[in-house]
């Protein structure tokens, strides 16, 4: 096998390797979760859960930017010197997963608390000043 060759297999692994790497949490998408599931809750079911939720969401932003983290360490350090580590990119799948959910079931609860006209403002707003607050204090720690 030619030098051309190997590069060329190099790359093609590297590029299907790195697109294994895991996602930062405000590239992971709310996934679809219908308001239905909390049609029976009460308007303070609902705050509550929405406060619960929003605890939990953080805490798996972290965990989702910390493995995407790992995986963009391994990836320099592969691309750099030593590219056996790049199949050490597990891309933390069920982690993305679990966040898509979080995100999801938050969009539920608002809509159903907007279909039950609940007056839950204050706890959407506190939660997205929260998701917005950790994202911008993640920039300042990488700029």
């Amino acid at each position: 096998m030619g030098p051309k060759k190997i590069y060329f297999v190099l790359c093609a692994a590297s590029a299907l390797l790195v697109g294994g790497c895991a996602k930062s949490s405000n590239q992971v998408a709310a996934a679809s979760v219908s308001p239905i599931q909390y049609q029976n809750y009460t308007c303070n079911q609902i705050k509550a859960e929405l406060t619960a939720l929003n605890g939990r969401l953080i805490q798996g932003m972290r965990r989702q930017d910390d493995n995407a983290d790992g995986d963009a360490a391994v990836t320099a350090v592969g691309a750099v010197l030593f590219w056996p580590a790049l199949f050490f990119i597990d891309g933390d799948d069920e982690g993305t997963y679990q966040l898509s959910q979080m995100k999801g079931e938050f969009n539920a609860l608002e809509q159903a608390a907007i279909q039950r006209n609940c007056d839950v403002q204050y706890e959407i707003q506190e939660s997205r000043r929260a998701q917005e607050s950790y994202q911008q204090q993640r920039r300042q720690n990488y700029q």
